[in-house]
């Protein structure tokens, strides 16, 4: 009986959702790297990465705490070799990597800005990338340091200055924009939330997260009042979370959750079948530079960005608001490379 639920709950991970490749996924194994995998969001992302069967080589980094980590997580009974790598051991881990996954850095705490998760966070980020720029160059980027605005800006200045920058391969994951959006509208109309789609575009931060109700799946209207609460209460999940746990964390476990879908994505598109996701690059569908779209995921990385499509007046608005803010943060990251 035993053995019996490890199948059963392996074939669920597996298959989560839309999620999880399949057992039988076809391509090779692809190696992984998770950096900050010690931290609140890299533990539940590390165990999630071995569960999926895309993956034969599993890196986990931290600066400290790592090797336990990575004990643990390599007792799952999956094909996913994992080993881990304290401080000393960065260049190793990358050597190889198909696919790197960055959620290092400090999480949100209540009262905190993204302006302080900026001090902290792009230094972090940008030396992380730099050692991703010397060992794994063509390894696929997914950024969930905050603020994720600013911080694919930094990575992919970073990648220019060493001269090894694609732009197809450097995406943000915003993935979870997308979970909460689904989550809050099937909630709210009496869906099976595993039958709902609503794309969310723009960043990943308060105002600059839009999502698109009027382009959901099923279709349901609904009232004004009910779409501006559902689109503030996804614009403001982070910060639910945050207050929820007062002060003992950030949303850890949904984001985990949310990156290894987008993780997924990435490596099936890899191997050969295509995946359309929404995730913040490098773009020129808005005047803004970086922007998160719906983009088709092949085996380069993003193969194509998607127009935004037909907007509500109600969108149209949200859009044009969010800009100035959007636009600063790239700024912002751009010249932290730029002056460092």
């Amino acid at each position: 009986m035993a053995s019996q639920s490890s199948a059963a709950l392996l074939k669920w991970a597996q298959a989560a959702s839309r999620g999880f490749a399949a057992a039988a996924a076809s391509g090779p194994g692809r190696k992984v790297a998770v950096l900050g995998a010690a931290g609140g969001i890299g533990q539940p992302l590390s165990m999630l990465m071995k569960m999926n069967a895309q993956v034969s080589q599993l890196s986990l980094y931290d600066i400290a705490g790592t090797p336990g980590v990575a004990a643990d997580v390599s007792h799952i009974n999956t094909k996913a070799q994992t080993k881990g790598y304290d401080k000393d051991g960065l260049a190793e881990a990358l050597r190889g990597c198909d696919l790197v996954i960055i959620p290092a850095g400090v999480p949100r705490k209540p009262g905190m800005t993204r302006d302080d998760l900026f001090k902290i966070n792009a230094g972090i980020v940008r030396d992380l990338v730099e050692a991703v720029g010397k060992h794994c160059p063509g390894a696929l980027l997914n950024i969930i340091s905050n603020p994720v605005n600013s911080t694919v800006p930094i990575a992919a200045e970073q990648l220019k200055r060493m001269g090894v920058y694609d732009k197809r391969k450097i995406m943000g994951v915003t993935t979870l924009d997308v979970v909460r959006a689904k989550t809050f509208y099937a909630e709210k109309n009496g869906l099976d939330v595993a039958s709902v789609d609503v794309p969310v575009v723009g960043g990943h931060a308060g105002v600059t997260i839009l999502p698109l109700f009027s382009q959901a799946t099923p279709k349901v209207s609904m009232p004004q009042d009910v779409l501006e609460a559902l689109t503030k209460r996804t614009q403001d999940g982070g910060t639910e979370v945050v207050q929820a746990k007062a002060g003992k964390g950030s949303a850890t476990l949904s984001m985990a959750y949310a990156a290894a879908l987008f993780a997924d994505s990435c490596l099936r598109g890899l191997n050969g079948t295509p995946a359309v996701e929404c995730t913040y690059v490098e773009s020129t569908i808005t005047d803004a530079p970086y922007f998160a779209s719906k983009v088709k995921l092949s085996t380069e990385g993003v193969d194509k960005v998607f127009d935004l499509g037909t907007l509500s007046d109600y969108e149209k608005e949200g859009l044009k608001a969010m800009m100035p803010e959007l636009l600063a943060s790239i700024e912002k990251g751009v010249q932290f490379v730029k002056s460092g």
